[in-house]
Formats: structure tokens, C-alpha cells, sequence
């Protein structure tokens, strides 16, 4: 209930002082002194209350509004709600909510915001990094090395390469401007051909989950028009794929997109292509992938997400020479876990006014 005197925020709620707020670990690291300092500028009266990993508070949650939600699983989230009446607003410290999407929620119709554009930056350098070590061909260069070879190669100016961005959202949209800047061609997909917003990726706990961003962020303004070449639907993805020198995958894992990346269109990869993957392992079947690879019908692949984490010590994709695996470590900087605290202290200050939060989600797209 509204406290006396509220005033109405654009949301159509009343401004309220918030009783009690739940933080769970956040991005692999505890919170710090100033974070928690941060949190408690943006709401002085709140109590905070500490969750762990499985779900469990150090103090009462009956009183909860507000939730910062991190590497927790979908079991332990529910049996926070179901602990926590009152609670109204779920921020999650990554992109992707599929585990706070649960029944439980969608029932309590729990408002549910998430970090899109915190990983932008760094989730492209990763991913320029990468084309670029591949086009210059880097790997083969450190092979040379250890091996006291001297073999000069030739390589690939980055205006010769196209690359395809399966996800055009603010991460999608990071990519192509950095791919602009070297010259590239840069075709995308994205969820309708004429939206302004689709989804990317975010950061993974170790462990845990990494996540789609969309780019409807305060602070992120999506690709430069000039760098992009052309922007189909998901009819659209046979093309790409036929065309592209590199597939980046930067979408948000949904029962749409799930395995999105299969036999049927791995066969349609151009020949000596590259997959780059930084958003979700499900996006792949990954046994698919390994025939590709295996049978050289693809160039190689670029893995920062499975789907299992950690990776199993058995995996053949360890084993195969065309393949880069990296442990879900392309949204990580020094910077993510001030961008995440920042914009979760602005929506604390907003749910307290009855304003209307940044990065909220659609519970039908699921993102």
C-alpha cells in the first residue's frame, strides 16, 4: 500500500520509502564497502538483507520490496519469493532472466528489470579481439613461435571480411561500430527487421549465468547507422550465414532461438567461416558444431558460452585445433561491476518515487 501523502510516479504507482532490500552475489564478487554504501545512499531506510548462492537470507525477507538478483539458481529465486510477500521489483545483475522468469514470478507478476548495456564494451573488444587474432592469423603465428619456425603468413585486411551479428541489440551494436571503425561490412539479424531494439549478451557468474542484452539501456544509443550494411528479420539468417566470413551470435536465448544454430544451418555457413559465440550455449547444438568442425565444413569457432559450465575436461571442443575456448570471460572489465551497481541505484531511487524503471522486461519475449 502507498504510503500517505504518495505521489504518483509515471508508472502509475505511488512514491513509497522502501522497508527492505535482498542483494545476492553479484557478477563472481562480493560486494564491496562502497557498493553497499552506494546502495544504501539510493534507499537510506531500507534494510538490506544478504542471499546467498542457494538462497539463503541472513535476516527476515517478509518486509523485502526490492531484490538485486545474481548468481542465484531458479530453485533458490523461488524459494526467496515465496519467503518474501511483498516483494515487488526484481533487478537482475545480468541480461539474461530466463531463471527469473519462473511460473512463480510471472504468477506474482513481479516487475523484472535487467543489465542491459553494462556489457556491451567489453563483450565487442572481445569479439574484435578475436576476429582480428583470427584474420591475422595470431594462432598459427604462436605456433610458429613455439616451434622456432620462421614462416611468414598472410593475412586478412579487416575490410575484405564481413561480418554477420545474429542479435542486433546493444551488444550486436557495439560490434558494429567497432567493426566499422576497421572497415568491415557488417550484415545483421534481429528479432523483427524494423525494430530499434533486440537483444545481446551480458556477463556470466563463474558458474553461473551470463545474459542478452537488449538495447533499450539509458546509455546506449545501438549501432551507427553507417556501419551497418543491411538488417533482415530471422528469415534472414540462411543469407547471413551464406555471406559471412564471421557469425557472431548475440542474442537472447529463448524457446525461439534455443539450438537456433543446428545441422540444417550449419550447412548453410560459408565456406571457412567462423563462429563466434558470446551469448548463450544453448544457442548451439553443440554436437552439430562438432561434426562441422570435425568434417571442416566450417572454418572454426570462437566459444565463450556452453551449455554446460564449466566445460567438462572431456569436451572434444578442448581437443579441436579450429576451435578458441575461453571460460565465459568476455563481459568481464574493471569497470562492469560499478556500471551494474549504478544502474541498479538509479532504479532503487526510481522504485522509491513511483517512476518508471529502466530495463524492464517483457515477460512474453522474455527478454
Amino acid at each position: 500500500m502507498a504510503a500517505a501523502g504518495g505521489t504518483a510516479g509515471p508508472s502509475g504507482k505511488s512514491a513509497r520509502p522502501i522497508t527492505a532490500v535482498a542483494l545476492s552475489p553479484i557478477l563472481s564478487a562480493r560486494y564491496r564497502a562502497r557498493d553497499l554504501e552506494r546502495i544504501r545512499e539510493a534507499a537510506p531506510e531500507a534494510r538490506l538483507v544478504m542471499v546467498s548462492h542457494e538462497g539463503l537470507a541472513d535476516g527476515p525477507l517478509d518486509d523485502v520490496q526490492a531484490l538485486l538478483r545474481g548468481w542465484i539458481s531458479a530453485d533458490a529465486f523461488d524459494r526467496v519469493l515465496a519467503k518474501a510477500p511483498q516483494l515487488a521489483w526484481v533487478h537482475s545483475a545480468s541480461a539474461g532472466v530466463e531463471n527469473v522468469l519462473t511460473p512463480s514470478s510471472r504468477e506474482r507478476g513481479l516487475v523484472i528489470t535487467n543489465a542491459r548495456g553494462v556489457f556491451s564494451q567489453p563483450i565487442a573488444e572481445y569479439v574484435l579481439m578475436m576476429i582480428l587474432a583470427i584474420s591475422r592469423r595470431l594462432p598459427q603465428l604462436l605456433e610458429l613461435q613455439r616451434e622456432r619456425t620462421w614462416q611468414p603468413l598472410e593475412g586478412v585486411e579487416l575490410r575484405d571480411v564481413t561480418i554477420g551479428i545474429v542479435g542486433l541489440g546493444s551488444i550486436g551494436g557495439a560490434v558494429a561500430d567497432l567493426a566499422g571503425a576497421f572497415g568491415c561490412r557488417v550484415i545483421a539479424t534481429r528479432r523483427r527487421a524494423g525494430d530499434t531494439a533486440e537483444s545481446g549478451v551480458g556477463p556470466r557468474a563463474a558458474g553461473g549465468e551470463t545474459a542478452d542484452e537488449a538495447d533499450r539501456s539509458g546509455d546506449e544509443s545501438g549501432p551507427t547507422e553507417a556501419n551497418l550494411g543491411r538488417v533482415a528479420g530471422p528469415e534472414g539468417l540462411p543469407r547471413l550465414l551464406a555471406e559471412s566470413d564471421f557469425v557472431v551470435l548475440a542474442l537472447p536465448l529463448t524457446p525461439d532461438t534455443e539450438s537456433v544454430i543446428n545441422d540444417e544451418m550449419l550447412a548453410l555457413v560459408k565456406p571457412g567461416a567462423w563462429l563466434i559465440n558470446v551469448a548463450r550455449g544453448r544457442l548451439v547444438d553443440e554436437r552439430a558444431l562438432v561434426r562441422a568442425l570435425r568434417e571442416g565444413r566450417i572454418g572454426g569457432a570462437v566459444l565463450d558460452a556452453f551449455r554446460e559450465e564449466p566445460l567438462p575436461s572431456s569436451s572434444p571442443l578442448y581437443e579441436l585445433p579450429n576451435v578458441i575456448v575461453t571460460p565465459h570471460t568476455s563481459w568481464s572489465s574493471g569497470r562492469v561491476l560499478d556500471r551494474s551497481i549504478e544502474l541498479f541505484c538509479d532504479n532503487l531511487r526510481r522504485f522509491a518515487r513511483g517512476e518508471e524503471l529502466l530495463n524492464v522486461v517483457d515477460p512474453a519475449a522474455g527478454y
